[in-house]
């Protein structure tokens, strides 16, 4: 009986040890040459900057958002959101965008908007105490 314990306590410890190493790896990586994401086939965090003189356009009846980004290379590609429109979108300095790219567009499954601070370029002042 007691072999039993031992037993399933090791089990336990092996499963709860490979959980949390599966937990802290990410296999989605950051990538900023749009060229390289359109030849991956898995998922990745796209860097870049919305193009915005090809501005975008958004299907209120399907909830989709269809823009173009580019890199830092110029590069562009189209990419498409199933979603409501971020609420900095407009402002936004970059962009990251998670999702894969195929049938010559990237379909994300998120977007997170890097915006300009509202305390760039301003003097923290010391009170002086």
């Amino acid at each position: 009986m007691k072999n039993k314990y031992v037993f399933g306590g090791f089990i336990i410890i092996i499963f709860v040890g490979l959980m949390g190493y599966l937990v802290t790896q990410s296999n989605i990586k950051y990538e900023d040459n749009i060229n390289k994401i359109k030849t991956e086939s898995k998922t990745v965090k796209a860097t870049g900057q919305w193009v915005k003189e090809k501005d975008y356009t958004y299907d209120n009846k399907s909830r989709t958002l269809t823009f173009y980004m580019k890199d830092e290379q110029g590069n562009e590609m189209k990419v498409v959101f199933n979603g409501a429109i971020p609420n900095n979108f407009k402002s936004a300095q970059s962009l990251v965008v998670t999702g894969k790219y195929s049938n010559g567009y990237f379909m994300a499954n998120s977007i997170l908007t890097k915006c300009p601070s509202k305390y760039q370029g301003q003097k923290v002042q010391s009170s002086g105490i």
